[in-house]
């Protein structure tokens, strides 16, 4: 049974170990632009989210009585999974290493679950069919991102809770538009601080009121070839992340194989709750 030894662990075994290097890993940022939910304890695995469509009022003559309004719910149904991996580490590797194996493969293996969860739910944009922008040929604009947002407000949904989430070569693409010479950047040109911040800071902060996020999570089309990805504009409500348990991290020994089992696992769901309060983003990147 293959598992880490001094041979794959090679690398912690100089006379002097610095601190570990983890190769880089970016921020989640799903789980904080989603709808949580708590599943306590002998609940199920299934979630059930109803839905109350918008009513509306309507004038009453004085001394007639106010009609009945029949309200029918609607309701989201997304199931609870478990992720996790393993990993068996000797004796040897843990006695012989200047650093502390356990914690940094804990750490290690926490930002791959929570690489997963985003993946996940990036997952779901794709389920956006009712508003639609850009294709797996467009090149992504600032007005054809104002246009999903503005589809969004048609449909009144609310602006506080919107975001918008692009894979970095397509905001790449968005970013040399904000600041393109006709944009006349750091001179209050077509787009003002938001291109100068652009020049400045090399991404977009807040557009159009609306917080832009970049994860290299965001999938490919599905139908489209490299370069063409699934970013979404969406509210909160729109997606739903459903938690069991979170990231946990264990040790037990194997006392047949001289190591020990380090296990990280997670038990949650992902789904869609409200599909109208979401738009798919699709663009091709130019680089």
């Amino acid at each position: 049974m293959a598992g880490s030894t001094t041979v794959t662990l090679n690398d912690l075994l100089p006379t002097i170990v610095q601190e570990a290097l983890f190769v880089a890993n970016e921020r989640s940022i799903m789980r904080g632009l989603v709808k949580n939910y708590t599943l306590a304890p002998a609940q199920g695995k299934t979630i059930q989210v109803p839905i109350y469509p918008v009513q509306t009022a309507a004038s009453v003559t004085e001394g007639d009585e106010v009609s009945n309004t029949a309200v029918s719910t609607d309701v989201a149904t997304f199931t609870v999974g478990q992720v996790g991996l393993r990993t068996l580490v000797t004796d040897m590797a843990l006695n012989a290493s200047a650093s502390n194996v356990v914690a940094d493969l804990g750490q290690l293996f926490g930002n791959a679950i929570a690489k997963k969860i985003d993946q996940d739910l990036m997952g779901k944009f794709e389920s956006f069919t009712t508003n639609v922008i850009g294709s797996s040929s467009t090149t992504i604009t600032a007005a054809l991102v104002m246009q999903g947002l503005t589809k969004l407000k048609n449909s009144g949904v609310p602006t506080d809770g919107i975001a918008c989430v692009l894979h970095p070569s397509i905001a790449y693409d968005l970013k040399a538009a904000l600041t393109a010479q006709g944009n006349a950047a750091f001179t209050g040109g077509a787009y003002g601080d938001v291109a100068n911040e652009a020049m400045r800071m090399g991404y977009v902060g807040t557009l159009f009121g609306m917080q832009i996020f970049e994860s290299a999570n965001v999938p490919l089309i599905t139908s489209g070839l490299a370069g063409d990805y699934s970013g979404a504009i969406f509210h909160r409500d729109a997606l739903g992340f459903g938690l069991m348990r979170d990231i946990q991290i264990e040790t037990q020994r194997r006392a047949s194989y001289l190591g020990t089992d380090i296990v990280a696992s997670a038990m949650y769901g992902t789904g869609v709750i409200y599909e109208q309060y979401g738009v798919l983003a699709s663009f091709d990147s130019t680089i």
